[in-house]
């Protein structure tokens, strides 16, 4: 079965760490841009961070940068996401996705709204909730 599948989300105090992973199954992940997204209640989806095939070129929004790394391991098929200092605004559903890298950069895959419904393969997500 060709899928992403996200794990490693969980309630954790403020100031706490998380590592979320996005293990890719029925598809190799080396040819693809990979993004992590977030959606909170009310609001729309954010592209958080996202990594070239080789693991050389990254992408963070401003919200998050300083506190989360995002890496990949291709001969695993999985891509990280390590989450410190975490505050209550980062509660929301994590997703990843996968795109070709022949389509499409590091930054837009993070930036660009309008073609987020064609990337090739999304998680089901994983739920993040950081409270006291």
């Amino acid at each position: 079965q060709v899928q992403l599948v996200e794990s490693g989300g969980g309630l954790v105090q403020p100031g706490g760490s998380l590592r979320l992973s996005c293990a890719a199954s029925g598809f190799t992940l080396n040819s693809y841009v990979i993004g992590w997204f977030r959606q909170a209640p009310g609001k729309e989806r954010e592209g958080i961070s996202c990594i070239e095939s080789s693991g050389t070129t990254t992408y963070y929004a401003d919200s998050v940068k300083g506190r989360f790394t995002i890496s990949r391991d291709n001969a695993a098929n999985t891509v990280y996401l390590q989450m410190n200092n975490l505050k209550p605004e980062d509660t929301a559903i994590y997703y990843c996705a996968a795109e070709p890298s022949v389509l499409i950069t590091v930054r837009q895959m993070c930036t660009l709204t309008s073609s987020r419904a064609l990337y090739d393969y999304w998680g089901q997500g994983t739920q993040v909730t950081v409270s006291s």
